[in-house]
C-alpha cells in the first residue's frame, strides 16, 4: 500500500491478501486473494484461480507488484494478456532476491530492488527505497 500515492491520478485496482490493508489505506475498490507460497500447494492453486479470474476479467493495462507469490501469479497472467509488468522486490529481502523475485525476471518488463547492492545491469534496477 506504500505505492498508493504514486497512482493517485490513475484508475487503479489494488489487490492484497489482507482486507485490513485496504481498510487502513481507505481503498474502496480493492480485492482480496488468498495468500500462498510454495509450501502450501492447495492454497497456491486456490490463489492461482482467484488471480486468473481477476486478471482475465479486469484485463489491466499494467500490473505492478511488491512481491510474494500472489503478486507473481498476477504478474505472470498480466504478461499473458499483454499488460506492462513491474516487479518491486520486497524491502525485507536485503541479502538476496526472494525466490519470487528471481522467478519474476521471466515475467516482469521492469524489475526493481530497494537495495542498491542487489542491483545490477541485467536487473533488478535500483531507483530508491519505499521505506
Amino acid at each position: 500500500m506504500l505505492l498508493c500515492e504514486a497512482f493517485a491520478d490513475m484508475e487503479v485496482l489494488f489487490v492484497t491478501t489482507k482486507r485490513e490493508l485496504l481498510e487502513q489505506a481507505k481503498v474502496p475498490n480493492g480485492r482480496v486473494v488468498s495468500d500462498c507460497n510454495r509450501d502450501r500447494p492447495l492454497e497456491t492453486a486456490r490463489c492461482l484461480w482467484q488471480c486468473a479470474r481477476l486478471i482475465f476479467s479486469v484485463r489491466p493495462k499494467m500490473v505492478v507488484t511488491t512481491g510474494a507469490a500472489p503478486g507473481l501469479l498476477c504478474l505472470a497472467m498480466g504478461k499473458l494478456i499483454g499488460a506492462k509488468t513491474i516487479w518491486v522486490e520486497s524491502f525485507a529481502n536485503a541479502e538476496q532476491l526472494s525466490l519470487s523475485g528471481r522467478i519474476a525476471r521471466h515475467f516482469a518488463g521492469t524489475r526493481l530492488t530497494q537495495w542498491k547492492h542487489l542491483s545490477h545491469s541485467g536487473g533488478p534496477l535500483y531507483e530508491g527505497e519505499l521505506l
